[in-house]
């Protein structure tokens, strides 16, 4: 008497954000439906990617997804893990596999992680901002929470595509420096447009009693980006790398204080 086995099928979806096409694999229809609708306007069909997951679906452990992330390196080998997921990344083999419960929290958090490590060898980075394009470039306004990054999102005008509500992708050319949309959203819970322009300034946002555009000192301006950095790996090298980027882009990009009352005239000082 034979044997009989049956192949599950593997599917596939390729996410690419910021120009950085990551494969994610599984063998739930369901969850793959999900992921497409998660990620609706950066699913690019099935063209080479730069990074393949393999994606195991485990039951909930009950963790919530806000406890701490631990992202550490041994060996050349990525290990990244929270209360609700587990990975593995290898960057030289661009492959690795993602343990989570079927939500799109898990997989956003992993995804976010690899490309602030790729970023980090490339002298770019993910940034706690809003962003927009505007007469063809880019503006980002980054705050702590309250300042009013949801709001000045919410104002802009018909002729601004919003890039993201919450995380800018922040990447570095020749000449310059490049924001990307992001599906990584905030209040707003809108994704935002995949799209791209040059950078042509970051606001630091403050609420006031009238609106008004104010000069930073370099040092300052520092500090303020590197405060809004994300970046989770306890990874010497990849630090400096993310102070000296830091620094760069404060010399190339205007950093300016915008301080404003919450309409919509704001806008008239901006692009």
């Amino acid at each position: 008497m034979s044997e009989l086995t049956t192949e599950v099928e593997r599917l596939s979806l390729v996410i690419e954000i910021g120009g950085m096409p990551v494969r994610v694999n599984t063998t739930e229809p369901s969850f793959l439906a999900m992921l497409q609708n998660r990620y609706a306007g950066y699913v690019t069909g099935s063209q080479p990617a730069e990074i393949d997951f393999d994606i195991e679906l485990i039951r909930p452990s009950g963790v919530e997804p806000d406890a701490d992330v631990s992202v550490t390196q041994r060996n050349g080998r990525w290990t990244l893990t929270r209360g609700d997921f587990r990975a593995e990344w290898s960057p030289a083999s661009r492959s690795g596999w993602i343990r989570q419960s079927a939500n799109p929290y898990s997989i956003d958090a992993v995804l976010r992680i690899v490309h602030t490590l790729v970023l980090a060898r490339q002298g770019g980075f993910l940034m706690h901002s809003a962003s927009a394009i505007r007469n063809g470039e880019a503006f980002l306004f980054a705050g702590v929470s309250g300042a009013g990054k949801t709001t000045i999102s919410r104002l802009a005008p018909s002729d601004a595509t919003l890039l993201t509500d919450e995380i800018s992708y922040v990447r570095k050319q020749r000449d310059g420096y490049i924001a990307y949309g992001t599906p990584f959203t905030g209040e707003l819970a809108k994704l935002g447009e995949n799209v791209s322009a040059p950078i042509a300034a970051v606001y630091l946002l403050a609420k006031g009693p009238e609106n008004r555009i104010d000069p930073i000192d370099p040092g300052e301006a520092a500090r303020s980006i590197l405060a809004n950095v994300l970046f989770f790996a306890e990874d010497e090298e990849l630090v400096q790398s993310i102070f000296h980027s830091a620094f760069e882009f404060v010399s190339r990009v205007p950093v300016l204080r915008l301080t404003f009352v919450p309409d919509a005239r704001v806008w008239e000082l901006i692009g």
